[in-house]
């Protein structure tokens, strides 16, 4: 029986030691895991990197670690960015060819002023001058008229009237059987269907059997210098005619007015001393055998 409770006892001493050292040693798991969370809250030493950096900066000021890193900016000097200067020079030259082209379309429009102007002064100049040469040219072209009127053998005078015998012939039978009517417009339109305007000549004028004559009375308004018919040929109109007369006048020593395609008195005297001389009619008019001598056909 001793036996049995010494046994006992000894069995409950193992157990309660076996227990107290179950509570001084975890399991393999538990430490395991104990050891994890150790390692998570241990501190780190202060022989490790970081915790020499953190030792560092705890041991410098403030104000010094502030100041060091624009000490460190003063030291070294900013590099330009290689695509930020390409930027400024791209713009800067843009800028300057579109100032280059503003001063060259100014340059342009300022020349075109000046040409502009040159010529407007120039034409005005010319103007000037036709006008002063007109007004000192005048007499002197009346006079070479009357001259040339005197020194003409037979009848050189100006003729306004074509009812002789010396105009019954058929060169002439235009002049002799003319006779000036008035109708109104719609009576010339519906019988003359060639009616134009001719400024040097003074009013409107129809076509009729190789002449022209002047449309009395189409424009109520209008004024004829000169009143009669002049031979056409070809299609050339009757202002542009006298042109041609004048022209061959002038030419032959006969005419020095102005070339204007007006049938006035210093051409109509050229006419007449040309025809005297030639031995034509003297009609002081442009007629056929006129212009066939003037060589005009």
């Amino acid at each position: 029986m001793e036996r049995i409770m010494f046994l006992t006892c000894i069995g409950s001493l193992a157990l309660a030691l076996t227990a107290w050292g179950a509570q001084g040693k975890p399991t393999t798991r538990s430490a395991r895991a104990g050891g994890h969370v150790a390692a998570a809250r241990a501190p780190r030493s202060i022989g490790s990197r970081a915790g020499a950096h953190a030792f560092a900066r705890a041991s410098v000021p403030r104000s010094t670690r502030m100041a060091a890193p624009r000490m460190r900016a003063a030291r070294v000097p900013e590099r330009a960015s290689p695509t930020r200067a390409f930027t400024r020079n791209g713009r800067a030259l843009s800028h300057e060819r579109a100032i280059a082209r503003a001063n060259a379309m100014r340059s342009g429009r300022m020349e075109a002023t000046r040409a502009r102007d040159a010529r407007l002064g120039q034409a005005a100049n010319v103007r000037a001058a036709a006008g002063r040469n007109l007004a000192v040219n005048r007499q002197r072209n009346l006079t070479f008229a009357r001259n040339v009127l005197a020194n003409r053998a037979g009848n050189t005078r100006i003729v306004n009237y074509w009812r002789n015998d010396r105009f019954r012939g058929a060169n002439y039978a235009a002049f002799y059987n003319y006779d000036r009517v008035w109708h109104d417009g719609g009576w010339w339109v519906s019988n003359y269907p060639n009616i134009a305007y001719f400024y040097p000549l003074g009013g409107w004028w129809y076509w009729d059997a190789g002449y022209w004559y002047p449309a009395w009375g189409y424009d109520p308004y209008a004024y004829y210098p000169y009143d009669g018919p002049i031979y056409g040929y070809g299609d050339v109109t009757p202002d542009r005619i006298i042109v041609n007369v004048q022209v061959a006048l002038q030419r032959d020593g006969y005419y020095a007015g102005s070339i204007d395609g007006s049938l006035g008195p210093q051409t109509r005297a050229a006419l007449a001393a040309f025809q005297a001389d030639h031995g034509l009619a003297v009609t002081s008019a442009v007629d056929r055998p006129t212009i066939r001598a003037l060589g005009l056909t």
